[in-house]
């Protein structure tokens, strides 16, 4: 069993800014609300193909959140992106029984702004580099709106590929073998050897390509150190 994409987040300073800008780039912005644990708040870019673009920013100070260092260092930019599992507990046990340190799974949620309550559970990787999962309790049609809402004016109908950007060939060899060792996380693994990124890996109708940073000077390569 393969894993499709479920979303990409992309952390911003502010969210209403934020939202005009993906609207003049002829998005479709849907304001999402406040999550559960009262540290951030969203909007999302929901597509055709069943994946979306999730706006989030903080709103509080969140040394405990997984993307808080991010904030902290003043980037804006994609940060994680999450697969969707049917059962995330099953998911996670395979992968651990893989030797693949997932932790969960850690039941998370959001108030909508029409007052609905969303759940859903999530497993977290041992490094930055791998996906989060993120698995419906509530019916994923209440997270990710369908209809209208997964129209632009841009055209744009969904994600094609994901580029992962590792630190180092190190670190790109690391995610390697992590992979390896969950199919379901990964069906196919290209090699990590330079020059240049890898072929994709499959991940539904998406995938996913392995890449090193070029330089320690640009914004990507500080906020994955």
């Amino acid at each position: 069993m393969s894993l499709s994409l479920d979303h990409v987040v992309i952390l911003v300073d502010e969210l209403e800014a934020a939202i005009a800008h993906y609207s003049a780039l002829g998005f479709t912005v849907q304001r999402g609300g406040t999550h559960a644990d009262g540290a951030t708040h969203n909007a999302l870019v929901g597509f055709a193909d069943g994946s979306y673009l999730e706006l989030i920013a903080f709103l509080r100070r969140a040394p405990e959140h997984r993307w808080w260092r991010y904030a902290l260092a003043g980037y804006q930019g994609f940060v994680d992106f999450a697969l969707l599992p049917q059962d995330t507990g099953e998911v996670i046990r395979a992968a651990q029984a893989r030797g693949l340190a997932y932790e969960g799974p850690t039941e998370g949620g959001r108030l909508r702004l029409d007052g609905q309550r969303l759940v859903w559970q999530t497993g977290t990787p041992p490094t930055v580099e791998l996906p989060f999962l993120c698995g419906d309790v509530t019916p994923r049609a209440l997270r990710v709106v369908e209809g209208d809402v997964r129209v632009h004016a841009n055209g744009v109908t969904g994600v094609a590929s994901l580029s992962v950007v590792a630190v180092s060939y190190t670190h790109l060899d690391v995610y390697k073998r992590q992979a390896l060792r969950c199919r379901r996380l990964a069906k196919a693994v290209a090699s990590s050897a330079p020059p240049g990124p890898s072929p994709p890996q499959t991940m539904g109708s998406q995938s996913a390509v392995l890449m090193v940073a070029s330089s320690s000077a640009g914004p990507t390569c500080r906020a994955v150190r």
